[in-house]
């Protein structure tokens, strides 16, 4: 098969060089970008005049009749032609005739391919901020519904304060808005388009590049052909943004984990999101949960490998550029499958409320309301604190908790504990309390959950 470049060429390569070179394995992805943009650079070629209307019609149907075929899953590629763009070249100009030479008039595979990527991304980048917004829905109803169910809050994973659960579920909800406004911010920078910048130089042809952007639906073209060809920056800040998106949903793949164990108890996952174990029959195990987590790492390993890519090269365009797709099209198909798994695992958990309410109350989680409860009576809070750890290891001594102590004993140690101590200790009490704003307190989680559907209500109506 003659190559569509092979004029300048007198050898033609073995079958394993082909392959080793051709891109078509991969990047026929961007099949039906390819086919938009060709669209769109045509309608610009004949509305400049540099293609007539009868040859830009004739391409177009060409192209069309390409489309519905890509839709259908009926084309098929060779590699020998190398790459996506080549192979419909090729195609069209079978279809139609020679005239499909002329669709290359006044562009390079350089700006062909990185204006296939930002329409690629923009799409699949409003498709992921669609899936956050699935997940955080989940999170907002779960967390409705668990407003005053008490669990332990940790750090360092040891018990430190009692919280509502839906507090807890409610710091995943903001990290995820902070994750849908870096996509959002990204759009920015993917929005742009190269089309018609050339192999690095432009062109000599009188195109018209904002014409040909309008009508893809970019905002503004690179100002600098050389740039335009040669970034990359709009997929490194993709795969960024999908990394840190990924460590959060990791995070939470970890919590949901260690919930659902024989030691927590807190949550039970639905079996559709658990597996089983060929060997032993009771096992039920978060797979799902453990698989984000797992392919966190992949994402973090395709951001890596681009920053490695790009760090060295010249510009403009290089052929090492070619390793930009592969590592993209994993990282969005890796991160809108983790979402809509983490929505469903959300949406159908159980939530087992007594065993959350129960462990509050056998730990020293309310030792900071005593601590409180003496600085509310005048007592300097590191005083407080040094009476308060000295009843902790009194107990600990006695085997006991400090609400199992009598009136005496909390007088032995501060003439400030009246009678009201115990209801300061429990542990519904001491979340009820925490009204500081961003607090744990009941009215603070209302008021945070009303404050997030307004969110989310207003950048929905911004999509739109």
């Amino acid at each position: 098969m003659k190559k569509l470049w092979g004029g300048r060429f007198t050898k033609s390569a073995e079958e394993w060089v082909d392959e080793f070179g051709a891109s078509i394995s991969f990047d026929q992805e961007l099949v039906l970008e390819d086919i938009e943009g060709s669209i769109a650079h045509v309608t610009m070629l004949s509305q400049t005049g540099i293609l007539t209307n009868e040859e830009a019609e004739k391409i177009k149907n060409g192209l069309f009749s390409l489309k519905e075929k890509a839709e259908k899953e009926e084309l098929a590629f060779s590699i020998k032609l190398e790459d996506i763009h080549l192979n419909l070249e090729s195609q069209l100009t079978d279809l139609i005739g020679p005239v499909g030479g002329k669709l290359h008039t006044g562009r390079s595979r350089n700006d062909q391919v990185a204006t296939d990527m930002h329409l690629y991304l923009r799409k699949e980048v409003k498709n992921i901020i669609s899936y956050v917004e699935e997940l955080q829905d989940a999170l907002l109803a779960k967390a409705n519904e668990h407003i005053e169910t008490i669990m332990p809050g940790y750090t360092h994973l040891q018990r430190a304060q009692p919280i509502s659960f839906a507090h807890h579920l409610m710091a995943y909800f903001w990290m995820f808005e902070r994750d849908k406004a870096r996509l959002a911010e990204n759009l920015n920078r993917i929005n742009v388009s190269p089309l018609g910048a050339g192999a690095l130089a432009g062109t000599t042809f009188p195109i018209d590049r904002n014409y040909s952007a309008s009508l893809m639906g970019f905002d503004s073209i690179y100002e600098n052909s050389m740039d335009a060809v040669s970034d990359r920056d709009f997929i490194l800040e993709f795969l960024s943004t999908s990394s840190i998106l990924m460590m959060h949903l990791s995070r939470f793949s970890e919590e949901i984990i260690l919930w659902s164990s024989q030691e927590f108890k807190f949550i039970e996952l639905d079996d559709s999101f658990s597996t089983g174990s060929s060997i032993m029959p009771q096992k039920k195990n978060p797979d799902m949960a453990e698989l984000i987590r797992g392919k966190t790492g992949r994402v973090y390993g395709n951001l890596m490998g681009l920053l490695t890519v790009l760090k060295g090269l010249p510009l403009a365009y290089n052929k090492d550029m070619q390793e930009d797709k592969e590592g993209m099209f994993d990282t969005v198909k890796t991160v809108a499958g983790s979402l809509k798994i983490f929505a469903g695992m959300i949406q159908t958990m159980k939530v087992n409320t007594n065993v959350m309410e129960q462990s509050t109350k056998n730990d020293f989680s309310n030792a900071t309301e005593l601590a409180d409860y003496l600085s509310d009576k005048g007592m300097p809070f590191r005083e407080a604190h040094e009476v308060v750890g000295k009843l902790v290891l009194y107990c600990v001594n006695k085997s006991c908790f400090l609400s199992d102590l009598s009136l005496g004993e909390f007088k032995d140690a501060s003439s400030l504990f009246e009678e009201d101590i115990y209801h300061v200790l429990n542990p519904v009490t001491a979340v009820q309390r925490r009204n500081s704003a961003g607090g744990t307190g009941f009215e603070q989680i209302k008021k945070a959950i009303a404050k997030a559907k307004a969110c989310m209500n207003k950048e929905g109506q911004a999509i739109k």
